[in-house]
């Protein structure tokens, strides 16, 4: 007898899978029992054994689904291998939603089965980044083995169900020059943005969640020039450069215990005695603002970060907040931000989804002894270049060569030096 068909109800395995969520269930509890990997005889024997026949195809099909569903990600398999998504985002077994490049959206078909089958993944997902996920401790955030960053909430604390996000890493890093063939990036904006870079010039990164930050200053240290020791300082490792000299540090969270931490002041610390050319700060959202601080004044030119904030002139705000809340006094946070002559490039994001370089803007202490983020130049939607107050100061900073197309085009110069292959 032919197997059921599937219902109506969600798919225990993947969109489009003609699979009965049944068979499915009762095959998984029986190999369980069993012990062993889902062998394509050993499944055939356990779909027998629960009284039912398929064909050679149906089997295959079925081996594929558990194998996905014990050792993958279940139906977020076919996800995971599309190279044009970003972010695949859970809210219970059957609000899967992904972005890949235009935007939030649902993905058609994509659900899982149950609340336990999902709760189910996303424990093994912790368990491959060696963290724990439990009534005991009912969040994570961590970095899967393949480099995907892996964020997950249980229930009571998430009370409509397991909600499980994954940050996928692009398989290779963005060029200014297809940044700025994507729009992110006006050809005037790449000119200068090279022309931070070759000042060595201090720079923050803002916007918004998914704007695009990391990937825009992972494609900016990739223009440092080849002779600089790059050091990477992240809370989790997400930045990416193409340059041929890359130091990696990475904080570490505490065990289940609550000893063994390693923080990212520490991690400063560190990287000050192996002789930076650049110092980087990775995404700061926290007490590391401090650390971003000091990183800044160290004396290395060059230093740089990503912050959050929903506009560039919002950047003082949000550091004194953070500052503060890590124990600086609101004085001390402000002369510190300002001995940092740092710029802020920020990133925006539009209706339709699509990230771009919004404005650069200077950060200079006003009278009442507080930083402020006076704009030096902004970007339309179209790309067009609008000079603002604070260009006088940029200028200063990284010269005006920038300000001239070269003769070839509209796009970036070229990198300093060539690169070794």
């Amino acid at each position: 007898m032919a197997a059921p068909p599937a219902s109506n109800g969600p798919s225990a395995a993947c969109s489009g899978s003609g699979a009965d969520p049944r068979l499915l269930t009762a095959v998984r509890m029986r190999l369980a029992r069993e012990g062993g990997d889902p062998a394509p005889a050993r499944v055939a024997a356990a779909v027998r054994a629960e009284g039912t026949a398929l064909g050679d195809a149906e089997v295959l099909e079925l081996v594929r689904l558990l194998r996905a569903d014990i050792a993958g990600a279940g139906p977020l398999d076919p996800l995971l291998s599309d190279p044009r998504i970003t972010d695949i985002l859970v809210n219970g077994p059957e609000g899967v939603w992904i972005d890949d490049g235009a935007g939030l959206r649902p993905a058609p078909g994509i659900r899982f089965a149950d609340d336990t089958s999902l709760r189910r993944l996303a424990q093994r997902l912790a368990a491959q980044a060696g963290r724990r996920l439990d009534q005991a401790a009912p969040w994570v955030d961590a970095r899967l083995p393949s480099g995907a960053r892996l964020h997950a909430v249980l229930p009571p604390v998430a009370p409509e169900g397991v909600c499980l996000s994954l940050r996928l890493p692009r398989r290779s890093v963005f060029t200014l020059a297809e940044l700025v063939a994507s729009g992110t990036v006006p050809p005037a904006g790449a000119r200068l943005l090279h022309a931070l870079v070759t000042s060595r010039t201090a720079f923050l990164i803002s916007g918004g969640t998914g704007t695009g930050k990391t990937t825009l200053l992972s494609a900016l240290l990739s223009l440092a020039d080849p002779g600089e020791r790059v050091v990477l300082v992240e809370d989790s490792a997400e930045l990416r450069p193409d340059h041929p000299h890359v130091v990696r540090l990475q904080a570490r969270p505490p065990n289940i215990e609550g000893t063994g931490e390693v923080g990212l002041h520490d991690l400063v610390r560190q990287a000050l005695r192996m002789r930076p050319d650049r110092l980087v700060v990775g995404e700061v959202r926290g007490p590391e603002a401090v650390t971003l601080l000091n990183a800044l004044n160290t004396g290395h030119d060059g230093g740089t970060g990503t912050v959050h904030a929903n506009a560039a002139v919002d950047v003082p705000a949000r550091i004194e907040a953070l500052g503060c809340a890590a124990g600086l006094s609101r004085e001390g946070v402000h002369s510190q931000l300002a001995a940092t002559r740092a710029l802020v490039v920020h990133l925006a994001r539009e209706g339709d989804g699509r990230r771009r370089v919004a404005e650069v803007c200077t950060l200079r202490r006003g009278p009442d002894a507080t930083v402020h983020a006076p704009p030096a130049v902004t970007f339309g939607a179209d790309g067009s270049l609008t000079d603002r107050p604070a260009l006088p100061d940029l200028l200063a900073r990284i010269g005006s060569a920038w300000r001239s197309p070269p003769a070839d085009g509209p796009g970036p110069p070229a990198p300093p030096a060539a690169r070794p292959a």
